[in-house]
C-alpha cells in the first residue's frame, strides 16, 4: 500500500494564481499542479514554474502532497520542469504520455541525476505515469517496472481516444478495456490504479455511475477536475462503517479459530480464507491513513 492516500488526485493549472490559491484550500489527496496541456502558450509554462515554486517555498500548501505534471522528454521543456521543482515540499512528479517502459527509465536517471547534483537523497522523488495512448496501454506492464519510483499509474482516457481515433461514448464502452487493462497491471505490480478524470464534470450522477465501475475494476482514485467532485469521489474510495465492523470481524475470527489450532474461520456462512484476511488488513489499513490525514 502505498505511504500516500490517493483517493483524489486534483489538476490545478500551475500558472493560474486564482486557482493555485484556491487549491490550498480544496480537500484533495493529492495536488496535481500542471505545467503540460493546461499551460498555453508555452511562454506561462515559466510562468507556471515560478508560481508553483513561489507558493510552495511560502509555505501556501504546506502538509499536503504534490505531484506537478510536468512535459514529456521530447518537449523541450522536461528537464526545466524537474530540474526546478525538485525542491522540499515536492513529493514527486506525473509524467505524461509514457508509451514504454524506457520513457520511465529515462525519467527516473533524469531525477537520479539531478538528485546526486542537488545533494537530494536518490529515490526521494516518485513517479506517476500517464497511460494516455494506445501504444502506453499495450506495454503498461513494462511502465511499472520500469522504476522503483514508480507508485501509481493514472489513465487519461482523453488523449488515449484521440490516439485511438475512437469515439468517448455516453456508456464509456470505449474505455472499459483499458481501464480494466491498467489496474490489472498495477495490481500485478503491487502499485495504485488511478482512474481517468470524469469529463461530464457537473453531471454527479454520471461520476457516480462511474466510480461504481471504478471500484469493480479495482481503482483505488481518480483524477479530478472539478472540486465539487471531491466529496462524491471520497466516499466510494474510503471504506464504509460496514466494511470497517467486517473487516474487524474477520481478523477476529482468524485469530479465534488459530488459537483453536482450527484451519479456517467463517463468518455469515463464508470461510475466512487467506485473500479475505489480506484484504481485511487493507481496508483497516487505509482506515489508519484517512484518520492519520485528518489528524
Amino acid at each position: 500500500m502505498s505511504e500516500y492516500l490517493m483517493r483524489s488526485l486534483m489538476f490545478v493549472p500551475g500558472h493560474n494564481d486564482k486557482l493555485l490559491q484556491s487549491a490550498a484550500k480544496i480537500d484533495a489527496d493529492i495536488l496535481l499542479f500542471d505545467i503540460e496541456d493546461s499551460v498555453q502558450p508555452l511562454s506561462n509554462k515559466q510562468v507556471a514554474r515560478d508560481k508553483i515554486k513561489k507558493y510552495i517555498s511560502e509555505g501556501l500548501f504546506e502538509n499536503r502532497v504534490i505531484f506537478p505534471r510536468v512535459n514529456d522528454r521530447e518537449s523541450g521543456e522536461l528537464l526545466k520542469d524537474v530540474y526546478q521543482l525538485t525542491i522540499p515540499g515536492v513529493n514527486g512528479f506525473v509524467y505524461p504520455k509514457a508509451k514504454r517502459g524506457e520513457d520511465i527509465y529515462f525519467f527516473c536517471k533524469l531525477l537520479e541525476t539531478i538528485e546526486y547534483e542537488k545533494k537530494i537523497p536518490v529515490g526521494t522523488y516518485k513517479i506517476i505515469p500517464l497511460i494516455e495512448t494506445a501504444s502506453a496501454v499495450l506495454n503498461v506492464q513494462e511502465i511499472c517496472s520500469a522504476s522503483k519510483r514508480v507508485i501509481a499509474i493514472a489513465y487519461g482516457s482523453e488523449d488515449f481516444v484521440t490516439d485511438l481515433q475512437g469515439i468517448h461514448d455516453a456508456e464509456h464502452i470505449s474505455l472499459f478495456t483499458p481501464r480494466a487493462l491498467i489496474a490489472m497491471a498495477a495490481r500485478a505490480h503491487n502499485i495504485i490504479p488511478i482512474d481517468t478524470v470524469h469529463v461530464n464534470v457537473h453531471d454527479l450522477e454520471d461520476l457516480e455511475k462511474n466510480l461504481i465501475l471504478s471500484l469493480k475494476l479495482g481503482f483505488e482514485g481518480m483524477l479530478l477536475l472539478n472540486p465539487a467532485e471531491i466529496p462524491l469521489v471520497h466516499q466510494y474510495y474510503s471504506p464504509t462503517l460496514q466494511e470497517l465492523n467486517d473487516a474487524k470481524e474477520m481478523l477476529r475470527l482468524a485469530e479465534e479459530a488459530s488459537l483453536e489450532g482450527k484451519g479456517v474461520a467463517i463468518m455469515k456462512g463464508k470461510f475466512v480464507g487467506p485473500p479475505i484476511i489480506a484484504k481485511a488488513k487493507k481496508v483497516l489499513k487505509k482506515q489508519e491513513q484517512l484518520d492519520k490525514r485528518s489528524r
